[in-house]
């Protein structure tokens, strides 16, 4: 199994010191000899891979995860914050390097079985949005997730996060609906929302046309997705629909606070920035006011009532403060919250499971809370 920080008292304000100049060296720079050892653990077997991610420097992505990075970097995509949003969403993505790097392994790219993908349309709040369903083998009815990708509400599809939605089908053993939502700037602040509130208004009233429990609804995402999960549920428990039984937020968009620890240690991190974030909320908002709405500030919102919420971490990543502050700001609301930040991943490591080992123990942790809540 992965090493994994376990926040248990909500977040804490003491985590070990870091070395933000060394840090930044090592991601951005590459930390050339590590990067070169690193590229060839990862190609010898999983134990030893396993073994060399465990006795990584704190701070430092480990040999799996660096061996994606590598990969990512000699893809070689420009700056996001640099581009067009028609330019950006051609760029190459981690899940390239994921393809990437099982070429150079010589694994297949194809994914495991046990569940199959299906493609429909369903109603959004502006119109039809393509949905990917992944359904588990067997008769079902199944419980169901409502999935959001991410991408910072301007780049990103449900092709792109395809390992994140199809790895909780296998945990959690549920259908998992996935949708592309609307994108800024073509449609800014609250479009992407409404999307995911209408998605899971389908879900609710015809989950049993596609296997489906509608009785056994949750809600997951990752990223911005993360962020429109919980979202989702606060619009949920404030229209008074039906409640989603558990919330799955992977690394969520959760403040507007672009100054926060881990913005300062990891503001040149990759495949998340600082700079990319500043990008991402320019693009999304109409105006500032915007991004001080509940909905993208989840740690300045009303958090009373929702339901068990299981929230995932990756140190290296800019968004991980405010995860775990949203962990915090939950339980002093009442809510029933398990959190967990990864050590030496990055942001996106959670659809990785076919490359980086604690991918699959993040989804497993996914699958074993959305099962509880399931009654499974």
């Amino acid at each position: 199994m992965g090493m994994m920080r376990k926040t248990d008292s909500g977040f804490r304000t003491g985590r070990i010191a870091r070395d933000g100049a060394v840090l930044l060296s090592m991601i951005v720079a590459g930390a050339c000899a590590k990067a070169n050892d690193a590229g060839s653990m990862a190609d010898s077997n999983a134990a030893g891979a396993s073994t060399a991610a465990q006795s990584a420097p704190a701070g430092a992505a480990d040999a799996q995860m660096q061996a994606v990075l590598d990969k990512l970097g000699g893809l070689n995509g420009k700056p996001i914050e640099g581009l067009t949003p028609a330019e950006a969403r051609t760029q190459p993505t981690p899940t390239d390097a994921v393809k990437a790097l099982l070429a150079a392994q010589g694994k297949p790219a194809a994914p495991p079985p046990g569940v199959t993908l299906t493609t429909r349309t369903i109603p959004g709040a502006g119109g039809a949005m393509p949905t990917n369903v992944y359904t588990p083998d067997g008769a079902g009815p199944f419980p169901v997730i409502v999935y959001y990708h991410g991408g910072g509400w301007v780049i990103g599809t449900k092709d792109v996060y395809d390992g994140g939605a199809r790895g909780l089908a296998l945990a959690a053993n549920a259908v998992v609906i996935s949708s592309d939502y609307r994108l800024a700037p073509e449609h800014k602040f609250p479009a992407a929302h409404d999307d995911a509130l209408a998605a899971y208004r389908w879900a609710l009233a015809n989950a049993a046309s596609i296997k489906g429990d509608p009785k056994r609804v949750a809600l997951a995402g990752e990223s911005a997705g993360g962020n429109l999960a919980v979202a989702t549920a606060i619009a949920a428990r404030d229209q008074k629909l039906q409640a989603p039984l558990a919330i799955i937020s992977v690394y969520p968009i959760a403040g507007r606070d672009t100054t926060t620890a881990s913005y300062v240690e990891h503001a040149a991190a990759k495949p998340l920035n600082r700079p990319m974030m500043a990008w991402f909320f320019d693009k999304y908002q109409r105006t500032p006011a915007d991004v001080a709405d509940w909905r993208v500030n989840l740690v300045g919102a009303d958090l009373k009532g929702l339901p068990p919420t299981t929230i995932i971490n990756a140190q290296i990543d800019p968004l991980r403060t405010e995860g775990e502050m949203l962990a915090e700001r939950m339980r002093a609301a009442g809510v029933s919250v398990e959190q967990k930040t990864y050590d030496g991943v990055t942001h996106e490591f959670f659809g990785m499971a076919a490359v980086v080992d604690k991918a699959k123990d993040a989804q497993a942790m996914a699958g074993t809370a959305l099962k509880k809540a399931f009654g499974q």
